[in-house]
């Protein structure tokens, strides 16, 4: 199976510079699925209008040093470099020196993920696995399982055994 994912780079789609990062001190063991809650995104311009929202809204509201996911992936299934492979995000409080978030961008409480996002996260994820970013037993978890949120959504939430 081809393990190759096209991610639009942070410069590509226009992110501001972190105020620092930190590196995690071995591959992943677990990756939390979120969704942004925000409307859904289903082109590049719509979602890199919303990419930066979210890292504004992350760096000046909620005081991170950057984006606070890893990775996000738009509607038509364009995944988005967020703090990319290796870094500590800021996506699950507790919960990030061993983990990659991933976000869905839209809010899946009633909505249902297209296809497309769910097959690049599936691609995303087997490449993070066979470039050692990954640990290839990871554990696959919504936000819910670790903290006291709807995130990923219901609907979300209910695909994750298939992204596995």
């Amino acid at each position: 199976m081809d393990h190759r994912v096209t991610v639009v780079s942070r410069q590509l789609w226009g992110a501001v510079e972190p105020r620092s990062r930190v590196l995690l001190k071995c591959p992943s063991c677990r990756v939390i699925m979120h969704h942004t809650a925000f409307t859904n995104c289903n082109d590049r311009r719509n979602c890199v209008d919303q990419l930066a929202k979210i890292q504004t809204l992350h760096m000046n509201e909620r005081g991170f040093d950057d984006i606070g996911y890893n990775f996000l992936v738009g509607g038509d299934g364009t995944v988005y470099e967020g703090r990319g492979w290796g870094v500590v995000g800021a996506h699950t409080k507790g919960h990030n020196d061993d983990s990659l978030g991933v976000a869905f961008m839209g809010n899946f409480n009633n909505d249902t993920p297209a296809a497309e996002a769910i097959l690049a996260v599936r691609q995303l994820l087997l490449f993070g696995v066979s470039q050692a970013f990954l640990h290839p037993e990871f554990e696959l978890l919504g936000h819910r399982d670790v903290g006291k949120t709807e995130c990923p959504g219901e609907k979300l939430y209910a695909l994750l055994p298939t992204i596995r």
